[in-house]
């Protein structure tokens, strides 16, 4: 991976051309931002998170708000001052809280005449590509309709095997959904830092983030509160999402008044990260980010080159180990002999039948399973890069 990149100041001059260009964006709310000190939720940030979209949609800047907060405001509702571990537990929380959420949106929003729109969506409904494409034409038409619409993860009925997991991923998720200029997110802090400021007193706001590495990653810590899931990693993971379609991300707190309007206006605010020079889009980004792997081809580097640098296909001859049992069409992960993941892709074999042919060259499919569908097995088309 490349060595990370970063720049602790960043001029207003710098950050203006980005930020000008951006006619659609979404805006990820956590928990942290709508929580108060004592669990319990924020009303006047509701006000000021409507009074500052109400701004920007006056400049003719549509956005779409992934929003946090359904299983605080349930655990505020119960009375449950804990968060609990159990699944169906955080389901019949998050049931409870959901349309309290809606509600305050609906309240403040209801004071500029502006309708909102609840999108609940799973990790299984956009790894359908038919209803990607919907989710997609749906949201768009809210925003024509002049309707802010209001994404988050459908807890209530998303299983392990078909959540996304944290609304950081589901914001970024919508930003390629959507194909947002520009994707924020508001946390209880002002961004990320050089070291981690609870803990030491040098350290600085990262202005800008020109690449993110595994070092990034790894400074990134995983801060759980009572009500939250994730942590400065989980958005770090998602602005990467945002960066390899192109979009920029920035991370900044949701607790200051007038933040978002300083964004929009350029201003050195928060950390930005920087959108990938060589970008994924459309359906190769959903390749790579979307879908959930359902096994593993471990590779030769004679194939790790074709895939890399030669822009190849797949071939059996480069395949050496099966893991996992999946079906014909179905994403899974190349990785190197040492691990590291190259690429994503969709299989024109079963596991079984790769199995029985990895290894083998393209002349010898027909006579090892009776049948031939292609020489490859993952075809260029259905083949994203992931890292070289």
């Amino acid at each position: 991976m490349p060595k990370v990149k970063t720049c602790i100041d960043m001029s207003e001059t710098q950050r203006k051309p980005i930020i000008s260009k951006v006619k659609k964006a979404v805006i990820k709310v956590g928990s942290s931002v709508l929580s108060q000190s004592d669990g319990s939720l924020s009303l006047s940030i509701f006000d000021e998170i409507a009074g500052e979209v109400h701004k920007l949609r006056s400049k003719n800047i549509e956005i779409v708000i992934v929003s946090s907060g359904a299983i605080a405001l349930g655990m505020k509702k119960l009375k449950i001052s804990k968060k609990p571990v159990e699944i169906s537990m955080k389901q019949a929380i998050a049931a409870c809280g959901q349309n309290s959420l809606i509600g305050q949106y609906e309240r403040a929003f209801s004071k500029y005449e502006t309708n909102v729109a609840q999108i609940l969506v799973t990790h299984d409904g956009l790894s359908d590509r038919k209803r990607f494409l919907n989710a997609r034409k749906t949201i768009l038409t809210l925003l024509q309709m002049g309707i802010v619409p209001i994404v988050n993860e459908n807890d209530t009925v998303a299983v392990e095997e078909i959540m996304i997991g944290d609304n950081d991923n589901l914001a970024a998720s919508v930003t390629t959904l959507i194909e947002a200029d520009l994707l924020v997110m508001l946390t209880d802090i002002e961004g990320l830092y050089s070291k981690d400021p609870r803990h030491n007193d040098g350290a600085e706001l990262i202005s800008v983030i020109e690449e993110i590495s595994e070092d990034i990653l790894k400074n990134a810590g995983d801060t759980l509160g009572s009500t939250t899931a994730g942590g400065m990693k989980t958005k770090i993971e998602a602005a990467a999402k945002a960066a390899a379609f192109g979009v920029p991300t920035v991370i900044a707190s949701g607790k200051s008044g007038g933040e978002l309007s300083r964004i929009f206006k350029g201003a050195d605010v928060g950390t930005l990260i920087l959108p990938s020079e060589k970008s994924f889009k459309g359906r190769k980004h959903w390749i790579a980010f979307t879908l959930k792997p359902a096994g593993e081809l471990i590779i030769d580097e004679g194939a790790v080159k074709a895939l890399t640098s030669s822009g190849k296909s797949l071939l059996p001859s480069g395949i050496k180990q099966v893991k996992g049992e999946f079906g014909v069409g179905e994403p899974v992960s190349c990785v190197d002999e040492s691990g590291s993941e190259v690429a994503r892709g969709l299989t024109s074999y079963g596991s079984g039948d790769i199995k029985k042919i990895a290894g083998l060259k393209t002349s010898q499919i027909e006579k090892v399973l009776g049948y031939k569908y292609s020489d490859e097995v993952i075809h260029r088309d259905d083949l994203a890069i992931i890292s070289k």
